[in-house]
């Protein structure tokens, strides 16, 4: 295993990568057809043909209605002069919820709803915000041994001397 502060490769990075793709493009679509065959049983097969579309208009309208309440406090933080990363991130997490509700299926359109209701989005939204934290703070160095508070390191941070380059410049208003 490799020194915590040691930089990491690329393929070191990726190395999530396959095991994210084998799991959406295999077993999503056979846990998928699995439900909708279980459903299909259970109901015959016109109710579940008509319960997959259902769930897609309900899957619709809430996006389009969150969708809209994401779009209208995303401009009110922006008028208020406030930073939106709330609001950022439920949008995001509206956009992904609406991507796995309107793809056919059970399952997938029940992780899209837990993350488009208001009741559950903020669980959701914590887990995103975390997921990011973790791979913008990771990656962030000042610089060989360098770390500061965001990265591997002593916790120095750069400046005149031999810590690293002094940057000259002008602050305009």
């Amino acid at each position: 295993m490799s020194h915590p502060s040691a930089p990491r490769t690329p393929a070191s990075r990726r190395r999530w990568l396959r095991p994210v793709l084998v799991l959406a493009f295999v077993v999503v679509p056979l846990v998928e057809i699995w439900a909708i065959l279980q459903v299909g049983q259970l109901v015959g097969p016109w109710w579940t043909i008509a319960l997959l579309v259902l769930d897609s208009m309900v899957g619709a309208w809430l996006i389009k209605r969150e969708g809209g309440r994401a779009w209208k406090a995303l401009r009110d933080a922006l008028h208020g002069g406030r930073m939106p990363a709330k609001e950022i991130a439920d949008g995001a997490l509206i956009l992904i919820a609406g991507t796995l509700m309107l793809s056919p299926g059970f399952v997938l359109d029940l992780v899209g709803l837990l993350l488009l209701l208001p009741v559950t989005r903020p669980v959701a939204r914590r887990i995103l915000t975390r997921f990011f934290e973790r791979r913008l703070v990771v990656g962030t160095t000042f610089g060989p041994g360098l770390g500061g508070p965001f990265g591997p390191g002593n916790g120095r941070r750069p400046g005149a001397g031999p810590e690293g380059p002094v940057v000259r410049g002008d602050v305009v208003d």
